[in-house]
This record gives structure tokens, sequence and C-alpha cells, in this order.
């Protein structure tokens, strides 16, 4: 017992979502992105520089992406031009919601954000998971206490006072989040 390879392995660690560029079908529906006929440039910037953009045309049913990619800094740029076919769903209560289906082969997931590897597709695809579900259990207990705290209008130091109740919020939801952040710490 505990002997060598016992415990976890972190040499087959999967990758998080957060390393990959996404494209989310709900911003581009609530932006009024999805219209027929539009055309439109996407971009990924970090700390206000541009890192990353495509090209977008939208039709009825699908939108098409055109971008260039390599795989290192020594190889050669790949220009990618492929449709993703929209599917939308009737909503409980009015209205629809937009979906892609994953262009990976063999997938065809309907799923509401793609990940760019060498080609956009769903996290399933990818073998992705969530940042969440690489902490520990503890690691989530203390984030949600802290971000209780700061809710409330106090500090993420769990070595601070409990802040008090802010102003305009009812005495019900207070104990309610106390009581939360309590059981959490």
């Amino acid at each position: 017992m505990g002997g060598y390879g016992s415990g976890r392995r972190w040499g087959n660690i999967k990758k998080t979502t957060a390393c990959y560029y996404q494209l989310d079908v709900r911003r581009w529906e609530r932006d009024g992105l999805l219209a027929g006929g539009q055309f439109f440039v996407w971009q990924w910037t970090q700390e206000g520089d541009l890192v990353a953009s495509i090209n977008v045309q939208c039709e009825p049913g699908r939108v098409i992406l055109s971008y260039g990619h390599r795989e290192s800094y020594e190889e050669a740029w790949h220009s990618e031009q492929y449709p993703v076919w929209l599917e939308r769903t009737l909503c409980n209560y009015g209205g629809e919601r937009a979906w892609f289906l994953c262009p990976a082969g063999g997938c065809g997931r309907r799923v509401a954000v793609l990940y760019l590897g060498t080609v956009f597709a769903c996290r399933h695809s990818y073998q992705l998971v969530y940042n969440s579900q690489r902490t520990a259990a503890w690691e989530r207990t203390l984030s949600k206490a802290e971000a209780i705290r700061v809710r409330l209008g106090g500090t993420a130091n769990m070595y601070a006072p409990f802040p008090w109740k802010p102003r305009g919020m009812h005495w019900r939801t207070y104990h309610r989040l106390r009581l939360q952040a309590a059981e959490a710490d």
C-alpha cells in the first residue's frame, strides 16, 4: 500500500477547457450575430493585445469558420474553412435556443461551446475537463465561502470578521448566506 505508482496519476492528466480558445453560440445569439447572411470577425485578446481571430459567415442553419493555424512556431500556416451546423430547440416558456453540432468526425453532439485544437470541436472530442473538476473538494468549499463573503461586501480573507448585512438585503437572505458560509468553512 502506498508503493510506486499509487495515488494520483500526474502524467495522465486531461487538459482543461481554459487552455483553449472558445466559441460560445449563446453569446453570438445574445449579440444578434447569427442572423442569416451576416459576416463578422471574432477575436480573442489577452491583456488588450489581439492573440487570435477567425472569420465567421452566417448562413441559414450553419456558420462557416475560416482561419489559419499552425502546430508550432516552426511549421507553416494551414488554412481551414469548414461549416459548423446549427440546431435550434424550443424553450419551455417560448423562444428558441441555438446549439452547435460538433464538427469533429463521428461526434455530432449538440453543444453550446466549441474549443479550438486543430479544428473547433466539443470538449468531449478533445477529452477536456473544467478547472473545477481538477480542484479538491476542500478548495471548492473554501472558494464558496470566500465568494459569499465578497458578495456581502467583505473581503475573501477567512480570518477577517464575517461581513455585516448589506443595506437593502433581506435578513432571511443574509442568514441563509451566513449559514452556507459556515457550512462551507
